[in-house]
């Protein structure tokens, strides 16, 4: 009876395999080394209108098309409509897509496929489906980022750049404040995906900040080279002191087997990543900490500040954090990997640098530029102009930032040769200008051709404190 059942199994077989043409077989069941084709099919639920973007961009923007056919959005069914569709009255509407439905070479360049279309996507617009992700970060730094650089930043307040090198650069980071004309973005505001930037609709920010348009990746936003896209240079190289300390040098060992799709809110230290990257320390839940997008959350201190404060008392942008709670966060991540006694070491030596820096470079050297300014041997009216200027901002902006964030984030070149040991020099030769200048009375030479110092010192309505509603 056994030998029946298995000649009729085997007839069966033979008789499928060649019932059929051979390459159905090979197309439908691949082998395992030969890769599958990526195949978009349109879900029957998308409208015609969504239908229309899909088909269109497939042909103008191919790669867009591609970046979104593979995103999670795509598998979603969501769709070009779904983040881009606006309202006719909107203030960001373009007029220049609306051309799209008067062709005459593609079938889908006709009025019965018209929506409004804004280019911008902005949080406001991505909090439909992502409503606690934008909550949490429009009360971030990032999001806020532009309104704390015109309190801060001498460049902008005293008109030492001029407007383009503001729009080429400081911009691209901190965001620009959209502006539309005739109905089109300008050119001195638009493209910018600035994690401040002031959107049309009034919200603040841009997710693709971190998660680049149109795959919106996950796995993009948590590894390092997405905040190295601004968090670099003489400034505040983070990317570069992560590069040298032990968590960079695990990531570039073994980060190609990070599981860096886990799904949000369980990835997860020595299951999905064996050392820690930006994300997993600022932004990603660990333990018993929730997952945030408010990258102020478990800072105790403002280490890009000039005097490093807590947070809370970061008079441009006061958080509504305590210090202490944050303290707690951030140790209880760093004991997901290491032990108490490390991690409590570890703080216990950021705190010493902090009082270093504050006590002996700091406030000492901005005591001095007060007395310049008081005995009139500085001009006041603007900045950059003269040297003890340039020395004093450098002294905290870069030297005393590298110092400071070395330590913070185990980079001991960042927090001595980079850090420490260049805030000597600049320290010394900064009092040497000053004492020189004192003793003589002589008042600090002044540079008469400075470069491109044009920029507009208007301060935008948009970063002004507004009214209590």
């Amino acid at each position: 009876m056994k030998r029946v059942l298995i000649l009729s199994v085997l007839m069966c077989t033979l008789f499928f395999l060649y019932s059929f043409p051979s390459g159905v077989v090979a197309q439908n069941q691949p082998a395992p080394n030969q890769a599958k084709v990526k195949e978009f099919r349109i879900e029957r639920s998308i409208p015609k209108e969504g239908i229309a973007c899909i088909e269109c961009h497939k042909k103008e923007n191919p790669g867009i098309f591609t970046d979104w056919a593979h995103s999670r959005h795509a598998s979603a069914n969501i769709t070009c409509i779904d983040c881009h569709r606006a309202e006719e009255f909107d203030p960001d509407v373009s007029k220049a897509h609306f051309k799209q439905y008067e062709r005459s070479d593609q079938p889908y360049g006709k009025p019965e496929y018209k929506v409004p279309i804004s280019a911008i996507v902005t949080p406001k617009d991505c909090s439909r489906c992502h409503p606690d992700e934008v909550k949490q970060y429009s009360r971030s730094k990032h999001a806020n980022t532009l309104q704390i650089v015109w309190k801060v930043d001498p460049w902008m307040n005293k008109g030492m750049n001029s407007d383009n090198e503001r729009t080429t650069g400081c911009y691209h980071c901190h965001g620009s404040i959209v502006k539309i004309k005739d109905g089109k973005l300008t050119a001195d505001t638009w493209p910018s995906v600035g994690v401040g930037r002031i959107n049309p609709d009034g919200s603040k920010g841009s997710c693709t900040s971190c998660h680049t348009r149109h795959r919106f990746s996950v796995a993009e936003a948590r590894k390092p080279e997405a905040c190295g896209q601004c968090h670099l240079g003489p400034d505040h190289p983070q990317i570069e002191i992560f590069t040298e300390s032990k968590h960079g040098d695990i990531y570039a060992s073994y980060g190609k087997d990070y599981n860096w799709n886990a799904a949000p809110g369980t990835w997860t230290p020595g299951v999905d990543y064996r050392g820690p990257v930006c994300a997993s320390c600022h932004i990603s839940g660990s333990g018993t900490v929730l997952t945030t997008h408010d990258v102020t959350e478990r800072l105790s201190w403002e280490l890009q500040a000039p005097l490093t404060v807590h947070p809370e008392n970061f008079k441009p942008f006061p958080a509504k954090t305590n210090w202490k709670v944050e303290r707690q966060k951030m140790e209880s991540i760093c004991m997901q990997c290491h032990s108490k006694l490390w991690v409590t070491n570890h703080f216990a030596q950021l705190d010493k640098t902090v009082q270093e820096y504050n006590d002996v470079y700091f406030k000492p050297a901005k005591k001095m530029l007060t007395q310049m300014y008081e005995k009139g041997l500085l001009d006041k009216s603007r900045f950059f102009d003269e040297e003890p200027e340039f020395l004093f901002y450098e002294l905290w902006h870069h030297e005393g930032r590298r110092n400071r964030m070395g330590v913070a984030m185990a980079g001991p070149d960042y927090a001595w040769w980079h850090g420490a040991y260049d805030m000597k020099p600049k320290f010394n030769h900064f009092m040497k200008e000053c004492l020189e200048a004192i003793k003589t009375g002589k008042p600090i030479y002044k540079y008469t051709f400075y470069p491109n110092a044009t920029g507009d010192t208007t301060k935008p309505k948009q970063v002004l404190p507004q009214p209590a509603k």
